[in-house]
This record gives structure tokens, C-alpha cells and sequence, in this order.
């Protein structure tokens, strides 16, 4: 694995395999989005480079995004507890402040992931970088009785908007 931030050049020069390894998990347990925008290279800007990876999830069929959404961790929720999550999302959900919730606002969102799982099949995903643990009950709130179809896109979304932030940090502008 490189080390954080590299170069818009590096990351164009690194074969697919250093390039996947490098940035395969930015797509929470989907190596294929990486894979994907790495045959799009050489990227004219880390702008292109992150539309790359977007494409690739939009560009993919309805029962792969469906996977990628299914790999996403409930906020706070077991992944938490078990100690496994990823990197990326252990530190962003600690940002947000759900390392800290008490054992009541824990059960509340334990709650809130269980009927917005089980009204939509996937789990509520949201990029949490900036975000408060109120304001991630609030969206949860916002969004429970959108159609599955609103939500599916919208988790597409925010799971592009996770990707963005992941690549920021990575690459340099």
C-alpha cells in the first residue's frame, strides 16, 4: 500500500495491481470500483480520477451496487461493537462521534439501522465526514419513509460521496 497523500502522477503510474491495493478499499469492501476506474486512467485531475470511480458504480448492474451497498456497515452498529470495521470507517464514524454514544443513543441507532434495513433491504448509508451524531439520527428520520427506490439511489450517492472523500485524502489536487 502507498503512503497517503501520493501524487495524481503516481497514482497514474501504478500498474493495476499497486493501483487496486492502493485504492480498492476505498468502495467499502468492493475492489471491483477501484479495478474499474484504474482502466480509465491516465486521470487529467484527481477530479477525473474520483468521476472514474463513480462511473464505475453507476455504471454497474443493479445486483452489484446492491452488493456494494449490503457491504456498508450499520452506523454504530454491530461492525462497531465486533471491532471490524475498515479504516476508513472506523475513523470517519469516530469523527462523527458514534464511538461516543451512550448506551441509550446506541440502542436508538441500533433501532433506527434495524427499521431502515428492514423497510429497504439495505442499510442506511450516509458519508459522515462533517456530520454530528445528530445530525445522522436526523437524516436517518429524513429519509426512513422515502420509497426503496429513492433510497437505493440515494445510498448510491452518498456512497460515491464516501468515495470522494476517501480519494481526497488519498491523492493530492
Amino acid at each position: 500500500m502507498a503512503d497517503f497523500p501520493i501524487t495524481l502522477h503516481d497514482a497514474n503510474r501504478l500498474d493495476e495491481d499497486a493501483f487496486v491495493d492502493a485504492f480498492g478499499d476505498v468502495a467499502e469492501h468492493a475492489p471491483w470500483v477501484a479495478a474499474e476506474a484504474a482502466e480509465r486512467r491516465p486521470f487529467s485531475s484527481r477530479a477525473a480520477m474520483i468521476e472514474a470511480f463513480a462511473k464505475a458504480v453507476r455504471q454497474a448492474d443493479k445486483a452489484r451496487q446492491r452488493a456494494l451497498l449490503l457491504a456498508h456497515p450499520d452506523l454504530a452498529g454491530r461492525a462497531t461493537i465486533a471491532d471490524d470495521l475498515t479504516r476508513d470507517s472506523k475513523s470517519e464514524q469516530a469523527a462523527a462521534g458514534l464511538d461516543q454514544l451512550t448506551l441509550a443513543q446506541f440502542r436508538h441507532f441500533t433501532e433506527q439501522n434495524t427499521s431502515y434495513r428492514e423497510r429497504h433491504g439495505i442499510p442506511f448509508i450516509l458519508a459522515v465526514r462533517g456530520a454530528t451524531a445528530h445530525d445522522i439520527m436526523k437524516s436517518f428520520h429524513e429519509r426512513i419513509d422515502n420509497a426503496q427506490d429513492v433510497e437505493f439511489k440515494t445510498a448510491l450517492e452518498q456512497v460515491e460521496r464516501i468515495i470522494r472523500f476517501r480519494l481526497e485524502d488519498r491523492v493530492k489536487p
